[in-house]
């Protein structure tokens, strides 16, 4: 682990991207918690519980700790009959777990049981865990080591999607073409409600809180509302997260054939 805590080393492989923003829209005033790039959380509201299922106790340890940082509640256990027992005995909003657990100890059915679209994000080693977990909507799954940026990322996106305002299922699509106020981007996952983007990274001109999505060879465009960007793998490039707002009913329709013709990438 290097100083500060920034990053795991526990185990070969994996690796990631860095550097996250979002601001959660609840309503009520919000204050900024961390260091530059962190989460943004809600003033004087109760705390999202997180449950951290991780065998190893150091990791397991230090991802609470991030967690707790950011003004979150993890609940730190090394035992999936703990976990199970955690689940059952109060309401939580995140399981983040290592992948033995989830699968083979199907600790992540369990948590279903408790709650059907429990968002999670499963941790394993690089040469188990796929780039993209499709089995369940509501799953990311991250390789070994475990950097923090990239897990507040994966955190930020699972507890969106765990909102009641997600009404479907995300869905994974291959790469589609799309302009985003006119500049190319492409559509990486999507639902009813909302849109996973990438788009270049202008530093110029940065991604207004609200934005056209134009899928031209199909005359979809729709307006969405900006809630998370964070650095792409790709040179010059931004993943940025968006939810539709303030469309006309033909355009929501129109965007919802467009999410069901699409093929799962």
């Amino acid at each position: 682990m290097t100083d500060g805590g920034s990053q795991l080393r526990f185990f070969h492989g994996g690796g990631g991207f860095c550097g996250c923003t979002w601001r959660r829209t609840l309503g009520i005033p919000h204050v900024f918690v961390g260091t530059p790039g962190a989460l943004w959380v809600p003033a004087m509201a109760e705390r999202e519980r997180v449950i951290v299922a991780l065998p190893d106790l150091n990791e397991g340890a230090t991802v609470a700790d991030w967690l707790s940082q950011e003004g979150l509640d993890p609940v730190r256990v090394c035992a999936t009959r703990t976990a199970v027992d955690e689940m059952l005995a109060r309401p939580f909003d995140l399981l983040i777990a290592d992948f033995e657990f989830a699968y083979r100890d199907s600790l992540y059915t369990k948590a279903r049981a408790r709650r059907p679209l429990t968002p999670a994000v499963v941790i394993g080693e690089a040469d188990t865990v796929p780039p993209n977990e499709t089995a369940s909507a509501q799953t990311m799954c991250m390789a070994r080591p475990v950097e923090r940026a990239t897990l507040l990322c994966y955190v930020t996106m699972a507890l969106l999607d765990g909102r009641p305002m997600q009404r479907s299922p995300r869905k994974l699509v291959q790469r589609v073409d799309a302009f985003v106020n006119g500049v190319p981007a492409r559509i990486l996952d999507v639902s009813n409600e909302g849109v996973r983007l990438e788009v270049p990274d202008t530093r110029a001109q940065a991604l207004p809180a609200y934005f056209t999505v134009r899928v031209a060879h199909l005359g979809v465009s729709v307006t969405a509302r900006r809630v998370w960007t964070q650095p792409s793998p790709r040179a010059s490039m931004l993943y940025c997260g968006g939810v539709l707002t303030q469309n006309r009913l033909e355009a929501e329709q129109a965007w919802r054939s467009f999410v069901d013709t699409l093929s799962v990438g």
